[in-house]
């Protein structure tokens, strides 16, 4: 077994382990999907363990001897945003359980933090109080991630927390094992937008803020978005009606 703390929570390693030793049978279970999330409460706050599946054969391989698995990705991922003052729920541990040739467990420990909302409910409900506001503030934290060389390949509508604090807004990413660091082109700075909506008039917010803050002509920023966002869905919805199918062939 790897294990690697967080320096603020090495005193309570013991604790964690046992966590994650008996992570099957006890906790508050939040999601019980490809991966687990669970609450456990310790030293007066609530912290959030992800289970990650086990990978597929090949990438037991991958994951054991050539990259970095999800759950390390996640913790280097998460210390490396806060040193960039980029919001993350504060990172605790991450557990890995390879065998002798293969990586099989692994679990990323961080703090578990209260939210309002994430962009899912900007884009699914248009009359969400302070709607245009929150939308825009959502695009300039976007630009800031660019800015700061940031590419969130999992930048998508439940992945940044948003919380509301006497109408200051806070965003933190979470979902975080897929990200690039280095500068970013414009083509790739307007693609990290495609996989959040897929309403139009929400795109024209987004590309007028981002057309303010970054200088370009909102015509040249909303034409690429849109574009992006229509070619991501039409994927999305073209991989989603044959997962149907095959759901169907297969009764």
């Amino acid at each position: 077994m790897k294990k690697v703390f967080h320096t603020t929570y090495k005193d309570f390693q013991r604790e964690i382990d046992g966590f994650i030793e008996s992570f099957e049978t006890s906790g508050k279970s939040i999601k019980d999907k490809r991966n687990k999330l669970k609450l456990f409460e310790l030293n007066g706050k609530t912290v959030n363990i992800k289970s990650f599946k086990v990978p597929g054969l090949l990438n037991q391989v991958v994951y054991k001897f050539f990259r970095k698995g999800k759950a390390q990705r996640s913790f280097e991922y998460a210390n490396k945003l806060l040193e960039l003052g980029i919001g993350s729920p504060q990172p605790i541990a991450y557990y890995e359980f390879p065998a002798t040739l293969f990586f099989k467990r692994s679990y990323y420990v961080s703090e578990h933090d209260n939210y309002d909302l994430t962009f899912r409910e900007l884009s699914h409900n248009t009359d969400y109080p302070n709607h245009e506001n929150i939308l825009r503030a959502f695009t300039r934290f976007t630009h800031q991630l660019h800015e700061k060389g940031i590419l969130f390949l999992d930048h998508s509508p439940g992945n940044t927390l948003i919380s509301i604090n006497e109408n200051e807004l806070e965003f933190k990413l979470v979902d975080l094992n897929r990200m690039v660091f280095k500068p970013l082109s414009f083509e790739e700075r307007i693609k990290n937008f495609e996989r959040l909506t897929p309403h139009k008039h929400i795109v024209e917010i987004m590309s007028d803020e981002y057309a303010k803050i970054s200088g370009r002509p909102f015509e040249v920023v909303f034409a690429k978005m849109w574009n992006l966002t229509e070619a991501f869905q039409y994927k999305f919805n073209r991989k989603k009606a044959l997962k149907k199918k095959l759901k169907f062939w297969k009764k």
